[in-house]
């Protein structure tokens, strides 16, 4: 446990600063929106649940709580919400009921302070730059897979061949939507909501190859442990090499590190996977790879011989190189960053409510999945962390606006209900639904951190299956 925790300091602190601000922004919104506006507030809490531990301080408990799913102001006021706050002295009196003014400008001041973190933060991105591979830049397609291999046991050619995908085309937009960068491609896919006649989901790529623009449609199929559509395609990059395994032919023959692999057989390499591809294809005899050392290039001829990477898994065919993953800081402006996430997460609600779609709840993140993805980014670079705490808070403020009961939007909603019919609603009427949807949430909750621990379970039986080979040491570094 101290190893783990040792090891893990640096992204845990940043997980608690940025998840845990996230949620606190939120609250601290409420909060002062309602003491502006002369709101009785009874407790400030960061998580659902029994109390932890906190303070009590002009008449408000500020406490954090034991389930740390979210948080909350108790505003009687407002709203019964005793189903997930708890009761409070307040609701044991009668109040003096709000103005319709209070009601919305205290419900949104939550996802507005959201907003200005995210600014704030991608400000702060804008200046210090995210750092990106490579890989992650491209929009050409570096290998097309020609054939997938069904659960059966049954191969079948993959959509990109059949569609007739070829290595170096560019994709420049899939179902209208551009594709700047590579995660453009998966994640319009995933999202995509278009089908056949026959009902089978398609997808409409436009392509540049050779300077002509044209269309191809493709029908994706649901393929991994998610099921999510896929093509059958990697990125193009250049391929770099970073580290050499010891005694294997690459190493032998000379090869080194920053070494650029421009040809195989004659062939013009587009990515590693092209290269793994036809290793494995030809493992039996000897091929040219053609290097390219500062100015000049150099050919050596290598046979590949055959190494475990992972356990239980077959062998692979290799020369025994890693490919470099390269990186460049981009310094993308608050605006266009804010404007990419809110289009990605509108476009990601309209997917899971298309009947179209194959998106479904399983594939979304609760708080474990987002914990996660912190953890992730902030072992890789705090910069990313910064990245994701932008995503994380639009996403928030875009989502507590939706009008559903005990979420901000639906508190918005009933009291624009009430403006309406010029009356209150029934109050059995407001809190039935409101308990109702605790419940719903709840659950709903408990279903998306069931698939976000499975998925964590599985990438970590998977990482763990890997093994390390002896690399070539720097000598340069020595």
């Amino acid at each position: 446990m101290l190893q783990f925790l040792a090891n893990n300091l640096w992204p845990i602190f940043l997980l608690i600063v940025f998840f845990g601000g996230t949620i606190f922004v939120h609250e601290l919104g409420h909060f002062l929106a309602a003491r502006r506006r002369g709101l009785v507030v009874e407790r400030f809490s960061i998580g659902f649940g029994p109390r932890l531990f906190g303070w009590r301080r002009n008449g408000v408990d500020y406490r954090v709580s034991l389930l740390p799913l979210g948080g909350y102001v108790a505003l009687p006021q407002l709203a019964d919400m005793a189903a997930v706050e708890g009761t409070t002295d307040a609701g044991q009196k009668a109040l003096p009921p709000l103005s319709y003014a209070d009601k919305m400008i205290v419900s949104v001041m939550g996802a507005v302070f959201n907003v200005i973190f995210a600014f704030v933060l991608a400000s702060l991105l804008w200046v210090v730059g995210r750092p990106v591979s490579e890989e992650a830049l491209s929009t050409t397609v570096g290998y097309v897979l020609s054939e997938y291999e069904m659960e059966d046991g049954m191969t079948v050619p993959t959509p990109a061949s059949q569609a007739g995908f070829q290595p170096g085309d560019k994709i420049l937009r899939i179902d209208g939507r551009s594709v700047n960068q590579w995660t453009d491609i998966p994640q319009n896919l995933a999202i995509g909501t278009g089908r056949s006649g026959d009902g089978r989901p398609m997808a409409l790529f436009t392509l540049e190859r050779d300077g002509e623009v044209f269309d191809v449609p493709v029908h994706p199929m649901l393929r991994g442990d998610d099921r999510l559509r896929q093509v059958g395609i990697a990125a193009g990059h250049t391929v770099t090499v970073g580290e050499l395994i010891r005694d294997l032919p690459a190493h032998r023959a000379g090869v080194q590190r920053g070494d650029i692999l421009v040809e195989i057989d004659g062939e013009t390499v587009h990515s590693i996977a092209q290269v793994y591809s036809y290793m494995e294809a030809n493992a039996e005899r000897s091929i040219a790879f053609t290097f390219r050392r500062g100015g000049e290039t150099f050919t050596t001829e290598m046979t590949p011989v055959r190494r475990a990477v992972r356990d239980g898994r077959p062998e692979i065919a290799d020369v025994g190189f890693l490919a470099a993953n390269p990186r460049v800081v981009l310094h993308p402006h608050p605006v266009e960053q804010v404007a990419d996430i809110v289009t990605l997460t509108l476009n990601t609600l309209w997917a899971l409510v298309n009947p179209a779609s194959d998106l479904g709840a399983r594939h979304l993140s609760g708080p474990a999945g987002i914990a996660r993805f912190f953890h992730a980014a902030s072992s890789i670079d705090w910069r990313l962390t910064l990245w994701v705490a932008v995503l994380v808070n639009i996403n928030l403020a875009i989502l507590n606006l939706l009008p559903i009961p005990v979420l901000d939007g639906g508190h918005m909603m009933f009291a624009t209900i009430a403006k309406i019919r010029r009356k209150a609603l029934p109050a059995g009427l407001v809190i039935g639904s409101q308990n109702a949807f605790v419940i719903l949430l709840l659950t709903f909750m408990v279903y998306v951190t069931f698939h976000d621990i499975r998925r964590w379970v599985r990438d970590a039986s998977h990482d763990r299956s890997y093994i390390e080979p002896e690399l070539v040491e720097d000598e340069a570094r020595d």
